[in-house]
C-alpha cells in the first residue's frame, strides 16, 4: 500500500528531529569532555596566579552549566581549595596573589590570611600584588611573604568606618508608621524603621565592635611589618599613602609593575634571566582535581552551606543578588546527611544574619535530631547572628573567626501602619471582624493597648521560652547567664568566645578537623568533603526543570541584573523594604539588629 504524503512528511520531520537531537547530544558530550575530561598540563616550578576580589560568597557550585553560561563567580571555598591543592602539588613552587577590591567581610579576610599562612608553612613563597587597595585588601596582603604595589597605586588604609541607615524620616514622609515590639535592649533592628539616629546601646555596640576589629587590624600589621602598634596607628592617620610613601614607611616591599613582580619571582625560584616564568592561571588550575594531588580522600564528612537570610521554603538565589536559606531545603539536607551511614560527621557552614524565627527553629530541631546520630560542627563565616546563631547554638562545637559577627540573641516583630500613606493616596478601607484579636494586623491601625499586650506576650514567649533556653542548653549554661549576654547584643567572634558563645577560632578547615576528631577518624586517615545538597548537574538544569522553573529562573536573572545596576544604598533600602513587608504578615524576626558595614 502506498504511504500517504502526510505520513511521509511526519517521518521525515521526525527523522530530522532525531538527527538534530543527536547532534546536540554529541556536541554537549564533547563540551563536557573538554571541560571535565583530561586535566590541564601544569609545568614544573610553576607559579599559580590567583585573583582575590569581589564578594567571595562561601560556596558557588562549579557546574558545567555555569561554565557554559559564563557564570564563573569566585567563591571562598573554591579559592581556598586552590591553596590546599597547590600546597601539596610539587609542580607549584609559589603563588602570586593579584588582590583587587574585596566585598567580603573581615572574617573571610581572616580566613584567607590563615589559608595563606598554612600554604607558606610548606616553604613555598606567596607574593601579593596590589594596584590600589583599601584596609581589607592590604590586611589580606600582609599574610604574604612580600607585598608589592603598582608605582602609580595607593593604599587607602585610612582606618575603619561603620555606617547605619535610618528610614524613619522617609517613612514619615510616606505616612507609614512602624509599630514594633522588640525583646532585648540591644535588639536595634527595628530602630532603622522607628528612629532617625542611634540609641545609646546601639552606639555602644558599634564602638565595641570597631575597637575590637581596629585593634586586630593594627596589631596584625604591626606584627607582619615589624612595627609597633603606635607606629601603625600613626601611618593610618597619615593615609591614604602613595605606593612610594608606603614603601618608604616599610608597609610594602616594593613599588613594581606586574611584570617586574614576575621577574622577582623568577629570581626567587632560580630561573635564568632568559627563561620564561611558568605561569598557571587560576581558571586552569581549578580543573586539577583534588584527588589527583592526594586530597579529599578517606572518610566522608558532609559540608552543608547555610548562606543568607533564613526564610520558610526552599533555598535559592534572591532577586536582590544574595542567597537565602530555606528551612525546607536545609532540614531535608541535614536529615539526609544524618541518615547516610557513610557520612561520619556534619559541618554546617553558617554565614547568615538570621531571618524568620519559625524557620530558624525548624533548622535547630533538625540539628538536634542529627546530633544523636553523628557529630555536628558549625563553622561561622562573616556572620552567624540572631537566627544564624539560633541554628548554630546546639552544635557539638562552634568554630568562628575573631572577626566573625555573632550573637544578637533577640527577636522583634511588628507591622507597618499604612494609614497616612493611604490617606495621602485617597484610599480608604473598612474592616469587618469576628474575634477579639482579629484586627491584630490591620494595616491602617496601630496596636491597641490590649493587642500590644497580647502580641508582646507572644514575642516574650519566643525569646524567654525558646531562644534563650535553647542557647543555654546548647552551650551548657544557665538561662539567666545567656539572657545577661543576649538582649540582642552583637559580639565579635573574639568577644563571643570570652563569653562562651563560641568554642574555638578558625575557618572551615578547622571545623572539619574538629569534626574528624569528634567522629574518631584516625589522624592518619584522610577526609573526603561531601558538599550537600549535591549541585544539580548540567543535564538536570538543561532537561530536568519544567517550563515554570525555567521561566522563573529567567525572570530571577532579569531581576538580579536590574537590581545590581542600582546604587548600593538604593539596593540596601529595597532590602529593608522587603523586611518591612514581611513584618506585616506577623512573622517574628530573629535577624541582625543592624546592617553592619565596616570598611
Amino acid at each position: 500500500m502506498a504511504m500517504s504524503c502526510g505520513r511521509k512528511i511526519a517521518i521525515i520531520l521526525g527523522s530530522l528531529f532525531l538527527v538534530f537531537a543527536l547532534i546536540i547530544g554529541i556536541g554537549i558530550f564533547f563540551i563536557f569532555s573538554a571541560l571535565r575530561g583530561s586535566e590541564p598540563v601544569v609545568r614544573d616550578n610553576s607559579v599559580l596566579v590567583l585573583k582575590v576580589e569581589g564578594g567571595l560568597p562561601d560556596y558557588v557550585p562549579d557546574t558545567l552549566s555555569r561554565r557554559l553560561l559564563g557564570n564563573n563567580e569566585l567563591s571562598l571555598t573554591t579559592l581556598i581549595e586552590q591553596f590546599r591543592k597547590a600546597k601539596v602539588d610539587k609542580r607549584i613552587s609559589a603563588i602570586l596573589l593579584e588582590i583587587d577590591l574585596l566585598g567580603a567581610g573581615w572574617a573571610k579576610a581572616e580566613e584567607l590570611r590563615d589559608t595563606i599562612a598554612d600554604f607558606r608553612a610548606s616553604g613555598k613563597p606567596v607574593y601579593a600584588y596590589i594596584e590600589v587597595g583599601t584596609n581589607k585588601e592590604y590586611y589580606v596582603a600582609t599574610a604574604a611573604e612580600r607585598v608589592f604595589v603598582s608605582p602609580s597605586g595607593d593604599l587607602f588604609i585610612n582606618g575603619l568606618a561603620s555606617d547605619v541607615m535610618f528610614f524613619r524620616g522617609a517613612l514619615d514622609k510616606l505616612g507609614v508608621y512602624p509599630d514594633v515590639v522588640q525583646i532585648g535592649k540591644y535588639k536595634n533592628a527595628p530602630d532603622q524603621f522607628t528612629r532617625k539616629e542611634m540609641t545609646k546601646e546601639h552606639r555602644e555596640v558599634i564602638n565595641s565592635i570597631l575597637d575590637d576589629l581596629f585593634n586586630r587590624f593594627v596589631n596584625t600589621i604591626a606584627e607582619t611589618r615589624k612595627k609597633s602598634p603606635d607606629e601603625v596607628r600613626a601611618l593610618i592617620d597619615r593615609a591614604p599613602l602613595s605606593a612610594t610613601e608606603a614603601r618608604d614607611a616599610g608597609l610594602i616591599d616594593g613599588t613594581n609593575y606586574r611584570d617586574e613582580v614576575e621577574n622577582e619571582l623568577k629570581k626567587r625560584l632560580g630561573y635564568k634571566d632568559e627563561d620564561e616564568l611558568h605561569v598557571t592561571k587560576a581558571e586552569t588550575y581549578r580543573q586539577v582535581d583534588a584527588d589527583s594531588v592526594g586530597l579529599n580522600q578517606g572518610e566522608r564528612i558532609a559540608v552543608i552551606y547555610a548562606t543568607g537570610e533564613i526564610w520558610p521554603g526552599k533555598s535559592g538565589d534572591s532577586a536582590t543578588g544574595g542567597q537565602s536559606i530555606g528551612s525546607e531545603t536545609m532540614v531535608k539536607t541535614i536529615n539526609d546527611a544524618a541518615r547516610d551511614k557513610t557520612i561520619k560527621a556534619i559541618v554546617l557552614r553558617v554565614d547568615s544574619p538570621g531571618g524568620v524565627h519559625y524557620a530558624s527553629d525548624t533548622i535547630w530541631h533538625a540539628i538536634e535530631v542529627a546530633k544523636k546520630k553523628k557529630p555536628v560542627v558549625v563553622s561561622m563565616g562573616d556572620l552567624g547572628a540572631s537566627g544564624g546563631y539560633y541554628i548554630a547554638c546546639n552544635a557539638n562545637k562552634i568554630i568562628a573567626h575573631p572577626s566573625t559577627i555573632t550573637g544578637s540573641i533577640g527577636i522583634f516583630a511588628g507591622k507597618p501602619v499604612m494609614k497616612g500613606l493611604y490617606d495621602w493616596l485617597g484610599v480608604s478601607n473598612e474592616y469587618v471582624l469576628r474575634g477579639k484579636n482579629a484586627g491584630l494586623f490591620r494595616e491602617t491601625e496601630k496596636f491597641t493597648p490590649e493587642e500590644r499586650a497580647k502580641f508582646e506576650g507572644v514575642i516574650k514567649s519566643k525569646y524567654y521560652g525558646e531562644f534563650v533556653p535553647k542557647v543555654a542548653a546548647g552551650r551548657g549554661r544557665e538561662p539567666e547567664y545567656i539572657d545577661s549576654i543576649a538582649q540582642g547584643r552583637v559580639w565579635t567572634g573574639a568577644q563571643a568566645k570570652e563569653r562562651g558563645l563560641v568554642d574555638e577560632f578558625g575557618g572551615l578547615d578547622k571545623a572539619i578537623e574538629v569534626a574528624r576528631q569528634l567522629a574518631n577518624i584516625p589522624a592518619d586517615k584522610g577526609v573526603r568533603r561531601v558538599i550537600l545538597p549535591h549541585p544539580r548537574g548540567f543535564f538536570d538544569n538543561f532537561f530536568g526543570g519544567n517550563e515554570e522553573d525555567a521561566s522563573g529562573q529567567v525572570q530571577l536573572q532579569q531581576q538580579r541584573a536590574a537590581f545590581s545596576a542600582l546604587p548600593e544604598d538604593v539596593r540596601r533600602t529595597l532590602q529593608y523594604a522587603a523586611t518591612l513587608d514581611r513584618m506585616k504578615r506577623g512573622e517574628i524576626m530573629a535577624i541582625m539588629p543592624f546592617d553592619l558595614r565596616i570598611k
